[in-house]
């Protein structure tokens, strides 16, 4: 069973995140990496950072990044794999929608590589997100909290 609440533990947080990043084909995902970890806390404000846990232990991430007052970026959705093909994704992804939905922002977007995250596009594109663009194995998606 996932428990999904808001990050209290910073260093589970990064390390969740520095396994993402080390995923291979998955690396311009995080250019500004460094940037964002040296101050968590206050990256993602205005927005969330949400962990999952199973048992107690830390598995999963997904966070919300204010980009306006009415768009969010969802960002750093991450299982790890031993614990992947639960619905655990689905579940994060639910999470954060509802606190998009609180938090007042009209839309979500996200950018993913479907060449490495395949199984995160096709549940991007399950859940109504649209395609925007493709640069470089990069897709940007666009979702309306309305349709959600």
């Amino acid at each position: 069973m996932l428990e999904i609440r808001d990050c209290t533990d910073i260093e589970d947080a990064i390390e969740l995140i520095r396994e993402y990043s080390k995923i291979k084909g998955a690396e311009s995902c995080f250019v500004s990496l460094e940037k964002e970890l040296s101050d968590l806390a206050s990256y993602y404000e205005g927005g969330v950072l949400l962990m999952g846990y199973e048992d107690g232990i830390p598995i999963a991430t997904v966070a919300l990044k204010k980009i306006s007052d009415k768009r969010a970026e969802i960002k750093r959705l991450y299982i790890r794999p031993e614990f992947r093909g639960k619905g655990y994704s689905r579940l994060m992804l639910e999470q954060v929608f509802s606190r998009c939905k609180e938090l007042g922002f009209a839309e979500a977007y996200l950018t993913t590589r479907p060449d490495v995250m395949g199984v995160g596009y096709e549940l991007y594109k399950k859940i109504g997100f649209q395609e925007l663009g493709r640069e470089n194995g990069a897709v940007s998606m666009l979702i309306q909290t309305e349709d959600l």
